[in-house]
């Protein structure tokens, strides 16, 4: 089984990320448990609507918390890592992407969470997330898309996170 990928947070994203899992956790649960023992009360669940969109934000509260408990006990917390010129997680990434040049965050979208930064995000794991990490400013390398397509990139920047 592969190991979870380390999570870079800085510390008001981990602190933010933590509160909401604790309310997730204290309150949700609760307020999605008892509109579900509501809509039981209602009868027949095969038609009821309010059991239905219930059940399935009980759904998406508790894909949250998994994705949140997964994510703070993978992370890393501190400052953003300086760049050396180094593709790594927590950078911004500037490069040509089949000859028009892309700006982005390399990491977690939950980094960027609660600012006014406009920043794309884009994962480590993703396909030009794992094609560039680790590469170094002027480093030309392609890459396959899941769809098969080969994709060209030239690294021009990489420059530490200012939030």
């Amino acid at each position: 089984m592969n190991k979870p990928e380390t999570t870079w947070l800085s510390q008001e994203a981990y602190d933010r990320l933590k509160d909401e899992l604790a309310d997730l956790i204290t309150n949700k649960r609760s307020e999605i448990a008892k509109k579900i023992q509501e809509a039981r009360e209602e009868g027949d669940l095969s038609e009821n609507g309010g059991y239905q969109a219930a059940k399935e934000e009980q759904g998406r509260i508790e894909a949250r918390i998994n994705r949140l408990e997964g994510m703070l006990v993978n992370s890393q917390v501190g400052e953003a890592p300086e760049s050396h010129g180094v593709v790594q997680q927590g950078v911004v990434v500037t490069c040509e992407l089949n000859g028009n040049e892309t700006r982005f965050l390399l990491g977690s979208s939950e980094i960027l969470e609660g600012t006014d930064s406009e920043l794309d995000v884009y994962s480590t794991t993703s396909p030009i997330g794992a094609a560039i990490m680790g590469r170094k400013i002027g480093e030309e390398i392609e890459f396959e898309t899941p769809t098969g397509k080969k994709i060209k990139v030239k690294i021009t920047a990489v420059e530490n996170l200012k939030i």
